[in-house]
């Protein structure tokens, strides 16, 4: 059982830590009693069987009862165990940058009291040497942002589970409003429209007839390819940045047509190119009007 201990300095990430590990496929507790310690991990190891998922506990001058000597008494007995592996990392950070971040939020330091927040730091400083020596990964946050630590985190831990981005490919309507929750929208209205062909109307950009008629387009190819394309460099940074969701939005002005008919060929390209997208079709199923769709000039 993958268990990963992380302690450090109060301030110095040990939150983004957590939830970056949860996001990619950990499950986490954070400020679990130390007395607890051994009993929760016998708990969860009966369970572990079924989840087989890794477990990160978080530890600070917070958690109740902490004793660093206690502490690190607990993690030698628990490394003896061939039934676990467990690993100590341990967040630093410089105290002029931790006095800064506790200016900046306004948090009391929990060592503090009604003392400067620096003594506060030194104190803790102190009381986590022991385990800062212990520990078998260190971290230091000093000149870090928080989305550069949970990319650090990803790199080094994110190869203990399956964990990647929920690709949406969505077609809609403008004229029914655009969707909220879309990462890349692209608009398909500068491609000719089947809703003004008699035949093709009722049909969808499913419909063989639809594709071929909108395929016509001169500027169909070139365009869609190049989305493709697109597509392709940006999904892999925003895997790599660790985005658990991506949606990507054609548009047309009905969503019956040209949206639908893009999407299930981006979504096709993307597929081969080994994503697995999931498809929507928001507004394939509303009847179609004219005087949403505008009849274009000549028509």
């Amino acid at each position: 059982m993958q268990v990963l201990l992380v302690v450090g300095m109060s301030g110095a990430g040990k939150s983004t830590v957590l939830r970056t590990l949860e996001d990619i496929g950990w499950e986490t507790v954070d400020n679990l009693p130390i007395t607890l310690l051994m009993r929760f991990l016998h708990g969860t190891q009966r369970e572990a069987g079924a989840s087989n998922r890794p477990l990160a506990l978080g530890f600070g001058a917070r958690t109740r009862d902490f004793d660093p000597d206690a502490f690190i008494t607990q993690v030698a007995a628990l490394r003896e165990r061939a039934d676990l592996d467990i690993g100590l990392l341990f967040l630093d950070c410089s105290s002029d940058e931790l006095a800064r971040r506790y200016a900046e939020t306004r948090r009391r330091h929990p060592m503090a009291e009604d003392r400067p927040v620096r003594d506060g730091i030194i104190a803790e400083r102190g009381l986590l040497a022991p385990l800062r020596r212990w520990a078998n990964r260190l971290i230091d946050t000093t000149d870090l942002k928080a989305n550069a630590l949970a990319h650090q985190v990803r790199t080094l831990f994110g190869r203990h589970v399956e964990a990647g981005t929920t690709l949406t490919i969505e077609s809609f309507g403008f004229s029914r409003g655009v969707p909220p929750e879309a990462d890349l929208m692209f608009d398909m209205r500068f491609l000719r429209n089947p809703h003004w062909e008699p035949a093709l109307r009722p049909r969808t950009g499913r419909d063989p007839a639809v594709a071929a008629y909108i395929a016509d387009d001169p500027a169909y190819e070139e365009a869609v390819s190049r989305i493709e394309d697109l597509l392709l460099l940006l999904l892999p940074r925003y895997r790599a940045e660790g985005k658990p969701y991506v949606t990507v939005a054609f548009g047309c002005t009905g969503g019956k047509h040209r949206s639908v008919h893009v999407t299930e060929r981006v979504a096709a390209r993307l597929r081969n190119a080994g994503f697995s997208p999931t498809v929507l079709h928001r507004d394939l199923a509303a009847a179609p009007q004219d005087t949403l769709e505008g009849r274009p000039q000549g028509q």
